[in-house]
């Protein structure tokens, strides 16, 4: 998201009109006269929003529910590392295959990069391209359905001049390791571009790239809060026959607000891509850019309405890539069901699921596991393979699970028949006390504390701790242990130096969250699969 920003400076300079390079034949998505093209000739235009999927890892079911909303394209929130938890290569090719199996154009792009030069702990566009190099197994061969985003808003308002050769020398070094994607880019000015780098300097950027095949990515905030701003830019870029599009804009922010019916009508008009920001999981105050309740797609904000269901909206307007329709050679047969799913490993909180693969003339793409209640049913999980974990469940609690296959064409098969199981009373007493509390808060977030006794007679070395959050809180960060969190169940292993607690003895980690409104404390806590007492 865009920072805060300075008011715009200067008048209006025109583009630089570019003469085209020799390139490469392209592979995938390429750039004609301004406009991005499907590798079968298909004009594309990006109808979609943003999921941040670096810190929500665990909602990759979003990407179901954004592409039953309408859209043809999500952008897709990565860390290399530098500022949050790496998305390795496995994490990425998963990504890559939701995508496809939702039939979604990918844009993957690094976060680490927001605020180069204001930002602290902001890393280099160099580095993000040293990322994009390190996963590169993930996305070769994937250049028809995925677009890379080099880096999120590389440089604040600091040094921003800075952006041109970052940016040529960035489009050049992922070329040069055999990159043959589309390349976007976005602006400096925290995205906005409001000194107008990115505009005056576009042409030279495009006539960098080898290949010719880079897009440009404006983000709308606050600087863009007229019609004629927003008109102005993006008409340049056409006329100029430079490929522009909105890669990330909201309906209100800290730093003003935008215009997005403009946005909207301007972009229609033009025939040119937009991305909304975000779905789901925003905080820091902004939590009034999700488009969706908590990743619930049946609850949609009054920006998600807007932007999924109103005028120039995405299920107004969105096309599905042509890639998808030829994929399939217009397949309309489904796949066979799978056999029932049969249940193991059921906890207090989770059970793992598997079961026989379906089969279909072009091939199976992915399974859709749904929760039965009455006469609906939820989508619980997805998956590429035969088998599923389903955490974040009660108690004691009976649940009924089933399967669907979904193929390449996006034909999804009968429901499987269903198994039924009830999740365990939660364990038995153990020898370990533990102490939870809050010790600040602002809008959005929060930091807290907690503290594991140990009130048994002989030490524990190395432990699990396990939780569930009541009011969809979600870690950020945390020190004295390692957590991982799906949906609101978290599992905390110990770090090297919190891994012995001694008899009688205790250990304390700390930790930064995010909150979308009240923050109640856990009440129940597992130590090694021990029910403790709550101190």
């Amino acid at each position: 998201m865009a920072g805060l920003v300075a008011a715009l400076l200067g008048l209006l300079l025109p583009l630089v009109a570019f003469t085209t390079p020799a390139h490469a034949a392209p592979t995938g998505f390429r750039v004609v006269n301004g406009r991005l093209l499907e590798a079968s000739g298909n004009d594309f235009v990006m109808r979609g929003v943003n999921h941040a999927h670096t810190w929500y890892a665990d909602r990759i079911d979003s990407l179901a529910h954004i592409k039953a909303k309408g859209a043809n394209t999500v952008r897709v929130v990565l860390s290399n590392g530098d500022r949050w938890t790496r998305n390795d290569a496995s994490d990425v090719a998963n990504v890559v295959a939701q995508c496809k199996q939702n039939r979604l154009i990918c844009v993957l792009e690094v976060h680490d990069t927001t605020g180069y030069g204001e930002q602290s702990g902001a890393t280099t566009l160099s580095r993000a391209a040293d990322y994009w190099i390190s996963v590169r197994s993930a996305l070769a061969g994937q250049e028809d359905y995925v677009i890379v985003n080099i880096g999120n808003e590389p440089y604040g308002n600091t040094n921003y001049t800075n952006w041109t050769a970052d940016t040529k020398a960035a489009i050049q070094k992922l070329r040069g390791a055999g990159f043959d994607h589309t390349l976007m880019v976005d602006a400096p000015n925290w995205g906005q571009d409001w000194a107008f780098t990115m505009r005056d300097n576009a042409a030279s950027v495009f006539a960098a790239d080898p290949d010719a095949n880079t897009v440009f990515s404006i983000h709308m905030y606050g600087v863009f809060d007229t019609a004629a701003e927003i008109s102005d830019y993006l008409s340049r870029f056409v006329a100029a026959k430079l490929p522009i599009v909105v890669g990330e804009f909201g309906h209100d922010h800290s730093d003003g607000n935008p215009d997005e019916d403009t946005i909207l009508a301007v972009a229609q008009q033009l025939r040119l891509g937009y991305l909304g920001w975000s779905w789901s999981g925003n905080g820091g105050g902004v939590e009034y850019l999700d488009m969706v309740t908590n990743f619930d797609p049946n609850r949609l904000t009054s920006w998600g309405e807007r932007l999924f269901n109103g005028a120039n909206g995405i299920a107004a307007t969105s096309e599905e890539a042509a890639v998808y329709g030829s994929a399939s050679g217009g397949d309309t047969t489904a796949p066979t069901a799978p056999t029932a799913p049969t249940a193991s490993s059921v906890t207090a909180s989770s059970v793992a699921l598997s079961w026989g693969a379906a089969t279909d003339a072009v091939g199976v793409t992915g399974y859709d596991v749904v929760r039965i209640s009455g006469g609906t049913e939820s989508v619980a999980t997805t998956t590429t393979g035969t088998t599923a974990t389903v955490t974040g469940l009660a108690a004691n609690t009976s649940y009924t699970f089933a399967v669907y296959a979904r193929d390449a064409a996006g034909n999804r098969s009968q429901r499987s028949a269903t198994v039924t199981v009830t999740t365990s009373s939660g364990g038995t007493t153990g020898a370990c006390a533990v102490g939870y509390r809050v010790t600040g808060e602002w809008p959005g977030g929060f930091q807290g504390e907690v503290t594991v006794r140990n009130t048994g007679g002989s030490a524990v070395n190395g432990w699990t701790l396990r939780w569930t959050f009541p009011a969809g809180q979600r870690i950020t960060a945390m020190w004295g242990g390692t957590p991982a969190q799906s949906g609101a169940e978290v599992t905390v292993t110990s770090a090297a130096y919190t891994a012995a607690i001694p008899a009688s003895g205790s250990v304390t980690l700390g930790f930064t969250g995010t909150r979308s409104g009240s923050n109640p404390s856990p009440t129940v806590f597992s130590l090694n699969g021990a029910e403790c007492s709550v101190a």
